[in-house]
């Protein structure tokens, strides 16, 4: 099994670093894997001067999942749109049909103190949001500024066919199926044709699907009731631009964007799996930063691409036992828990793999 392994930018090479030390145990132990680096976004710009480099390109074919970290930094700011890092996720993404994003929002009883809301609001939040990837506004086109009666006019389109709709809506009928058998569709139709289209076709598929109940929310109430009342949620389905923003918000219920993994999956479950959170340029190199997204995601590759079940329950319990051991990253420390930076707590969750 062959990972391509895209450290990226900023705090991207030290995460990466501590979900590699992982895999590479359970290689010692037999796993058959074979792990191989490659550049994507600031770091493949400074190398080639393309943020999505031909060898890359070449690599992410090939492999079987890539593990990312995190891509962009200011310093790129200034380039041209075409020349940013995150042009390079989002072409890699378009180039293996990655069209669905699973991302895991649960919260460890552990880091219940963490959350900015009550815990009564928090306890026992498990909800799964699935967003539409390759669509949406971020790839519509026409797209672009130019000038329009003596002034600058900036311009994009929300675009969604039929079939790429349907696809992400069996996805996530599928995910709930698994679960609690509750969907939940977020979109903005009473605003918005292309999200009326959405509706429309979420619906027509819910046939499919008897034992899952289907609900509808428009994605400003999403927004509020993710705050109100998260608990009512079990998977959430949505498009590209409202996932993006939604997901995040979600994140904070759990204490930290830095315990939030994700995988971006094609239709034979060849997936990118990376932490939700960006390169944090600002404490990068510092050796602070929360690797455990990074390791859950490698656990999530390991289920979804690779379906080593048993491997992936054995990482995720590592890292349930070294929050209940108290061993706290500064984004998720409070008094009275073991403040520990990246490699520490890359220390903490190997070691309670070894002695499981």
């Amino acid at each position: 099994m062959k990972i391509a392994l895209l450290a990226g930018d900023g705090i991207g090479p030290e995460i990466v670093a501590q979900a590699e030390r992982i895999l590479l145990h359970f290689r010692r132990e037999g796993l058959k894997i074979e792990l191989e680096p490659g550049l994507l976004g600031g770091c493949a710009v400074d190398a080639t001067g393309e943020p999505f480099p031909d060898t890359t390109r070449k690599l992410a074919v090939e492999a079987d999942a890539i593990l990312l970290g995190a891509v962009g930094g200011v310093q790129y700011d200034n380039l041209p749109r075409e020349k940013r890092p995150e042009q390079g996720l989002l072409a890699i993404r378009k180039e293996l049909n990655l069209f669905a994003n699973l991302r895991p929002v649960v919260l460890y009883p552990e880091l219940a103190n963490a959350s900015t809301l009550k815990q009564e609001v928090v306890a026992g939040l498990d909800i799964l949001i699935v967003r539409e990837l390759t669509g949406d506004i971020y790839f519509g086109k026409p797209r672009g500024i130019e000038f329009r009666e003596g002034q600058k006019v900036g311009f994009n389109t929300m675009i969604y066919s039929e079939s790429e709709i349907r696809r992400i809506a069996h996805v996530a009928f599928q995910a709930a199926g698994r679960r609690n058998g509750r969907l939940c569709s977020v979109d903005k139709m009473n605003v918005l044709e292309c999200t009326q289209l959405w509706r429309d076709v979420v619906t027509e598929t819910a046939q499919f699907y008897p034992d899952v109940t289907l609900s509808h929310m428009l994605v400003d109430n999403a927004a509020m009731q993710l705050v109100r009342n998260p608990g009512q949620f079990d998977v959430m389905v949505t498009g590209n631009m409202f996932g993006d923003i939604l997901s995040d918000e979600a994140s904070m219920l759990t204490g930290s964007i830095g315990m939030l993994p994700s995988a971006s999956l094609d239709d034979k479950n060849k997936g990118l799996y990376e932490p939700i959170h960006g390169s944090a340029p600002d404490i990068a190199g510092k050796g602070v930063a929360n690797p455990l997204a990074t390791i859950l995601s490698a656990a999530m590759m390991l289920r979804y691409s690779f379906n080593e079940e048993s491997i992936a329950s054995q990482i995720e319990h590592a890292v349930q036992k070294t929050l209940e051991q108290g061993y706290r990253t500064a984004d998720i420390y409070e008094t009275g828990t073991k403040k520990v930076g990246t490699l520490e707590m890359g220390d903490c969750v190997l070691e309670n793999l070894q002695s499981r």
